[in-house]
C-alpha cells in the first residue's frame, strides 16, 4: 500500500502540468471586424442620410455613394430632388446620379488633405430639408488591424511538452526510490514533487483572474450587430418610432366555430333500402327543398299483400261513392237534398284518402317503394358516406349539407373574464386562412358551468362570415374592455422568439441594430404593451423581422 501512496504522489506533477482543462488563448475571439470603408451619417426628423466612401485621394476624383430613408419608417426615398455643396468650397462640384431607389452616386474631387462637409438639399414628398453630412476626411487610410492567435504559440509553451516532461521527472523519481538508498532521499523527493504543481512554470499561461466583462466583449455573440443599407433596402427592413400611447385593454378568450340552428342539416334514410339515385355532388351549393336522393324501400310479403288490401279497399270505396253521388247529382231535382249532400261528402272523404294513400305508396303497390329525400336547408353538400347502389338500414346518415354564410361560436370564459366580458365594448376574431377581423354578436351567456375547468359557455353569433370559418374550427375570440391605460406598446409584428425569449430588433445608427430582450404586458389585436426592454422614441423593426433575426444569428 505504501508503493501504491508512492507512485500516485509521483504521478501528480504529470497531471499539474498536463493542465489541458481550459484553452484561454482559443477563447480570445473578435466579435467585431474591420471596416473596409467610411461612413459618414446625419439624421433629421423627415430623413436619414448614409454616405459611403473609399480612401479619398487628394486631387482626384472620388466616387462615393449616398443611401438617403425616411428616418421613422428606413423605407428608401424615392423621387427626389438633391443639390449637394461643399462647405466653404462652392468652387468644387459635386455630380449626382440615381442608381436605385434611395440610392445616388455621388462624383467630386476634393483638392486638399482635410475634412470637409457636405450640405445636401432634399426635396421630396416628405418635405424639404437640409442635412449637413459633416468629417469627409480626403487622404485619410484605413486603420489596419492584427490579431495574434494561439497557433503561434511556441513549441516548448504548449501544455503536452510540459505534461511530458512531467513524466519524465517522474520516472526518474521512481527509480531512485526504488533502490531504497536513502529513507531521508526518498522523503525530499517526495516533497519536491508534491510541491511542483504549485509553481509558476509558464507565465503565460498563468492565471490572473478572469475579467467577466471582457469575456462578453470578446466571446458569444453580441447585441449588436451590422447590417448594411444593401440588404436593408433588399429585404425591405421596415421600422416604426414607438413612444407611449393610450392601450385599450383586452382579453382572449378560446372558441370553436359551431353550425347555426338552422345553417347544418343531417340526410337520413327513414326506412332500410337501397339508393337508387343522388342528385347532387361533394362541395355543390342546394337550395331549401331540392331533392338530393331517392331511396327504394324493399318490401317484404306480408306487407306487400297488405299493401295491396288497403289499395282495394281505398279504391272500391272512392269508386262507390263516385257513382253514388254522380248518380243522386243527375237526378238531384227530384232526389231529397240530404241525401245530395251526404253522397257529396262521402265522395270527397273517399277522394281525399285515395290521394294520400297514392302518395305514400307512390302509385307502387309492388313489393317496391321509392322515397324521395330533400335538403331542409340552404347550404353546401359535404361528403358522402354511401354510393348509389348501397343498402342502408333506417337512421343512417347519407352525407350532411352545411351553411357556413351563418355560424356561431361557442367560448370558454373563466371566472377571471367573467366580468370583463360584462363591460366589453366590442367582440371579434380571425380565421386561419387570412387577417381580417371579424365582428361578433353575444347571443347567449353562460347557463352552466363546465365541470371539468369550470368555465362558462357563452354562444356568439358570428357577423358575415363570408364563409372563411368551418365547423369545428378552433379560433379565439378577443374581448375588448373600456379600460384605457397609457403604456410604451410596440407592434405585434415587431416581437420575435430569439433562444426561447421574446426580443425586438432596434435600430441605433444607419447600419446599427441591436437586440433587446422584453418582457411583455398586456396586448390586443395589434399592440403590446412593454414594460421592460424599450424606451420611447427608438426605432424598432416592424417588417421583415424574421430577417433580422437570422442576421443575428448567423453573425
Amino acid at each position: 500500500m505504501k508503493r501504491i501512496i508512492i507512485q500516485f504522489l509521483l504521478w501528480l506533477p504529470m497531471m499539474a502540468f498536463a493542465h489541458d482543462g481550459e484553452d484561454h488563448g482559443d477563447a480570445k475571439k473578435t466579435a467585431t471586424g474591420s471596416m473596409n470603408y467610411f461612413s459618414a451619417e446625419a439624421v433629421s426628423d423627415k430623413y436619414e442620410l448614409l454616405l459611403r466612401y473609399n480612401p479619398i485621394v487628394p486631387g482626384k476624383e472620388t466616387t462615393m455613394k449616398l443611401f438617403i430613408s425616411e428616418y421613422n419608417s428606413n423605407i428608401p426615398l424615392d423621387s427626389a430632388t438633391l443639390k449637394i455643396t461643399v462647405t466653404g468650397n462652392p468652387n468644387i462640384k459635386v455630380t449626382i446620379t440615381r442608381l436605385d431607389k434611395g440610392v445616388y452616386e455621388l462624383k467630386t474631387n476634393f483638392p486638399e488633405k482635410k475634412a470637409f462637409n457636405l450640405i445636401v438639399d432634399i426635396n421630396s414628398y416628405a418635405g424639404v430639408d437640409l442635412i449637413q453630412l459633416s468629417n469627409i476626411e480626403a487622404g485619410k487610410e484605413l486603420p489596419v488591424t492584427t490579431a495574434e492567435t494561439a497557433s503561434h504559440a511556441h513549441w516548448y509553451s504548449s501544455n503536452w511538452f510540459f505534461g511530458l516532461v512531467g513524466l519524465l521527472i517522474g520516472l526518474i523519481a521512481m527509480f531512485f526510490i526504488n533502490k531504497k538508498r536513502s529513507r531521508r532521499i526518498t522523503t525530499s523527493v517526495i516533497v519536491l514533487l508534491c510541491l511542483l504543481p504549485t509553481a509558476t512554470y509558464n507565465p503565460a499561461s498563468a492565471h490572473d483572474g478572469h475579467d467577466e466583462a471582457g469575456a462578453k466583449k470578446s466571446g458569444g455573440s453580441s447585441t449588436t450587430f451590422l447590417v448594411e443599407k444593401e440588404t436593408q433596402f433588399l429585404f425591405n427592413i421596415q421600422t416604426q418610432k414607438i413612444g407611449t400611447g393610450d392601450f385599450t385593454e383586452s382579453s382572449v378568450l378560446l372558441g370553436t366555430v359551431t353550425a347555426a340552428p338552422q345553417g347544418r342539416a343531417v340526410i337520413q334514410s327513414p326506412q332500410a333500402g337501397k339508393i337508387v339515385s343522388l342528385r347532387v355532388a361533394p362541395g355543390q351549393r342546394v337550395g331549401k327543398g331540392q331533392v338530393v336522393a331517392v331511396i327504394e324501400q324493399q318490401v317484404d310479403a306480408g306487407t306487400e299483400i297488405s299493401i295491396i288490401s288497403q289499395s282495394n279497399t281505398v279504391n272500391a270505396e272512392y269508386e262507390a261513392a263516385k257513382a253514388q253521388y254522380e248518380r243522386l247529382k243527375a237526378i238531384e231535382d227530384i232526389a231529397a237534398k240530404k241525401d245530395v249532400t251526404e253522397a257529396k261528402a262521402r265522395y270527397e272523404s273517399a277522394k281525399k284518402n285515395k290521394a294520400l294513400f297514392d302518395a305514400n305508396t307512390g302509385k307502387n303497390t309492388g313489393n317496391t317503394k321509392a322515397i324521395t329525400l330533400t335538403s331542409p336547408v340552404s347550404g353546401v353538400v359535404g361528403t358522402f358516406n354511401y354510393a348509389i347502389g348501397a343498402v342502408v338500414s333506417g337512421g343512417e346518415t347519407l352525407f350532411e349539407v352545411t351553411n357556413l354564410d351563418q355560424v356561431f361560436v361557442e367560448a370558454q370564459v373563466f371566472t377571471a373574464d367573467v366580468e370583463k366580458m360584462k363591460s366589453a365594448t366590442s367582440f371579434t376574431t380571425t380565421s386561419s386562412t387570412d387577417t381580417t377581423i371579424y365582428k361578433l354578436k353575444l347571443v347567449s351567456t353562460a347557463q352552466s358551468v363546465n365541470t371539468g375547468n369550470q368555465s362558462h359557455k357563452v354562444v356568439f353569433e358570428l357577423i358575415n362570415p363570408k364563409g372563411q370559418f368551418k365547423i369545428g374550427e378552433n379560433v379565439n375570440v378577443r374581448m375588448t374592455g373600456n379600460n384605457v391605460i397609457r403604456q410604451v406598446v410596440i407592434p405585434n409584428e415587431a416581437i420575435t422568439d430569439v433562444n426561447g425569449k421574446s426580443a425586438i430588433f432596434i435600430k441605433d445608427k444607419a447600419e446599427e441594430y441591436s437586440i433587446s430582450f422584453v418582457v411583455k404586458g398586456q396586448s390586443n389585436d395589434k399592440f403590446t404593451v412593454i414594460s421592460k426592454g424599450t424606451e420611447d422614441g427608438e426605432r424598432v423593426v416592424t417588417d421583415n423581422v424574421y430577417q433580422m433575426k437570422m442576421m443575428y444569428l448567423n453573425q
